[in-house]
């Protein structure tokens, strides 16, 4: 369990962070200490805003009266309302806030779910509580809990803050919530280096992303809009744009991760399980059938990209054990695309896409004309690299390395 605590000036804004949620059906409150709102027991900000106000002092000795904190149990551990309910309010009572106004909140847009606590941290002189160590004494006292409740102990650094990775399905509606959800998972739950390795990620979850650049009144700006597709690849439904989902999910935000996972990936030498693991296939896997499976079998999905020939000219592998998405060339040159022509460009499936069995087919993501879906021409280059969908691009025709040839000839003549 990690309880995160945040301090601020703005009551309403810490209310509407968590009434929006109660409106859109994702969280609800759990209960409310020394408040005063409607019989009907129903909240409201502007009802919450006045009970909290009432207990307001007029003089105030710090800029920061209000409190808001987050508790976060382990994803593994599922817990009713009244064990929540009485987690909260133990938690507040020994941490020195229990006999603050504050109200409970349990939010439910994840699968984690977790409660939010906002109140007061002043007396009736305006001061502050006694808040020295109190990020030492919240450490103490939710290793407390997590021993009363048996409950599994979660730090900071390893807690699984990202939400499980899941398939978008279309007829299940609610498709932006559905989106924002598995692009979370994806973006903070794994790491990958380029643009075409997040969309390879996204789009074995039936999300397709696309970068988007332009301008507006002579000003540039660049952004991320995501799709959700059926199992061909097709996409379905209107896309959204990452600002209605979060900046956690932007533009900057998805360059930002790509720069750290190249970092993590090297100084935790994290290529090394999913370049062991796919060296024994290839060397045991009679077919491409049988290599996917193979991985699929250690939890590695393959993602092969062909042109309308059946070319492979591209492999991406994410490995679902060390998070981490991969294209081939990254492993080694032995595990470059023109490999994996040369072992399975006879087998045909009919898709310009494979991926292994029970994920579904992906996009295509080749730029290729007659290709089903395409990244729009303005987002082939940008921050995100001059190939930003991170593909190994087709090598030479035998007619184009003799025209090569020609024309150095005709140089030295």
């Amino acid at each position: 369990m990690v309880a995160k605590i945040s301090t601020g000036s703005s009551m309403f804004g810490a209310l509407a962070y968590n009434q929006e949620k109660v409106d859109n059906g994702e969280a609800k409150v759990l209960f409310s200490n020394k408040m005063l709102l409607d019989e009907d027991g129903h909240s409201s900000i502007g009802g919450c805003m006045r009970s909290f106000e009432m207990q307001m002092p007029v003089h105030l000795s710090t800029k920061k009266p209000i409190l808001h904190i987050s508790i976060n149990p382990h994803p593994k551990d599922v817990l009713s309302d009244q064990q929540l309910s009485d987690i909260a309010r133990e938690y507040m009572r020994k941490l020195g806030y229990g006999d603050q106004p504050y109200l409970v909140y349990k939010h439910e847009d994840i699968d984690r779910h977790h409660i939010h606590i906002v109140g007061l941290r002043v007396d009736e002189n305006g001061k502050p509580l006694n808040d020295r160590f109190e990020h030492r004494r919240s450490k103490q006292i939710t290793r407390e809990l997590e021993r009363k409740y048996n409950l599994h102990p979660a730090e900071r650094k390893e807690r699984a803050e990202r939400p499980e990775l899941k398939k978008v399905d279309y007829a299940a509606g609610d498709v932006k919530h559905q989106i924002g959800n598995t692009v979370k998972a994806a973006c903070y739950g794994y790491r990958f280096q380029s643009f075409g390795e997040y969309r390879a990620l996204l789009a074995t979850c039936n999300v397709c992303a696309e970068e988007v650049k332009g301008e507006i009144n002579g000003r540039p700006y660049q952004g991320i809009v995501y799709s959700a597709t059926d199992d061909k690849g097709e996409k379905v439904g209107n896309p959204v744009k990452a600002s209605r989902i979060g900046k956690s999910v932007g533009y900057e935000a998805v360059l930002c991760r790509m720069e750290k996972s190249g970092k993590a990936i090297k100084d935790g030498k994290l290529k090394e399980r999913t370049r062991k693991i796919v060296a024994a296939a290839m060397q045991t896997a009679r077919n491409r059938q049988k290599f996917e499976q193979e991985l699929k079998r250690q939890g590695i999905d393959v993602v092969f990209r062909q042109n309308d020939s059946g070319r492979i000219y591209g492999v991406t592998f994410i490995d679902h054990d060390s998070r981490v998405v991969l294209n081939g060339s990254r492993l080694g040159k032995e595990f470059s695309a023109n490999v994996f022509n040369d072992l399975y460009s006879d087998v045909q499936t009919g898709q310009t896409e494979s991926v292994a069995p029970q994920r579904g087919q992906e996009q295509d993501f080749t730029q290729q004309p007659h290709t089903a879906a395409r990244l729009p021409v303005s987002g082939l280059g940008g921050l995100f690299g001059g190939s930003s969908i991170g593909e190994e691009p087709p090598q030479d025709t035998a007619g184009q390395k003799r025209k090569k040839k020609k024309k150095r000839t005709r140089r030295i003549e």
